[in-house]
């Protein structure tokens, strides 16, 4: 569900990961780069164009912090309006990136067409309902929110005290000076092809095997409890009980959340 890689500042891009998680993740792709008093914000369904564009701008300003995104679609059509990053609140001085499934009453209406992500941005986060995100206790209360997803927003609005914030940081993978949502910016390869056959859609850890090198049956990660089935996360899981459910719970400690 779509790779976000965060760039410290002054830190160049790799390439090949982003090429990579593109390919694993192929429904669209956007950048943002804070160029000193404003942010440049490019958006395309064609990863290779997107890139090329991005590799150009942070090479041009490479001391702001920058991000990448690329969609793998679960709700929402695959058009550009729905490729990530999104004005906060229509307001150009704040955008964000998100990967993960959020919370149902984010998601679009019968009609809609927009992405949860989009919804979010655009109708939700600006009513403040986590307070400020600069508190530990806003901050506290959007991750929770957000349970397993991660996020990362940019600004030059002179009311956040930062440029730039990774939510539910402690889940992605910092390598290299850049911050990775998950592993899908790795070259799995199989049969000469890339792909993620047999890894989470979500977090791209191997679905097949449990922390203690068990084998896993049934549909939910478990890593981070995003169920294959219908595409939310545990304990948000729609479906019937199947077996293993209580054994995911166990693994993921979220019997009591």
């Amino acid at each position: 569900m779509c790779i976000l890689t965060f760039l410290k500042p002054g830190h160049a891009p790799d390439l090949d990961a982003l090429h990579q998680g593109a390919l694993a993740n192929p429904h669209g792709h956007g950048y943002a780069v804070i160029t000193g008093a404003t942010i440049t914000v490019g958006r395309g369904m064609d990863a290779a164009s997107v890139l090329t564009e991005f590799a150009a701008v942070r090479e041009h300003f490479p001391e702001g912090p920058a991000l990448f995104h690329s969609r793998l679609a679960t709700h929402g059509v695959r058009t550009i309006d729905n490729c990530h990053p999104f004005t906060v609140g229509g307001d150009a001085r704040t955008v964000l990136a998100h990967n993960g499934i959020l919370p149902a009453h984010v998601h679009p209406a019968p009609g809609d067409d927009r992405s949860d992500t989009r919804i979010t941005a655009e109708d939700y986060l600006p009513g403040r309902p986590f307070g400020s995100l600069d508190s530990w206790a806003g901050r506290e209360r959007l991750e929770r929110w957000l349970g397993s997803d991660k996020m990362v927003l940019l600004t030059t609005d002179p009311a956040y005290k930062h440029s730039a914030y990774i939510f539910n940081e402690h889940a992605g993978i910092w390598d290299q000076g850049s911050w990775y949502s998950n592993t899908s910016y790795l070259p799995y390869q199989h049969d000469g092809w890339y792909d993620l056959a047999g890894y989470c859609l979500n977090c791209g850890e191997p679905t097949d095997i449990a922390e203690d090198d068990s084998e896993i049956t049934g549909p939910h990660c478990p890593w981070c409890g995003f169920c294959a089935d219908c595409s939310l996360i545990f304990p948000r899981c729609v479906c019937p009980a199947v077996d293993g459910t209580h054994r995911y719970a166990d693994i993921l400690d979220l019997e009591h959340t």
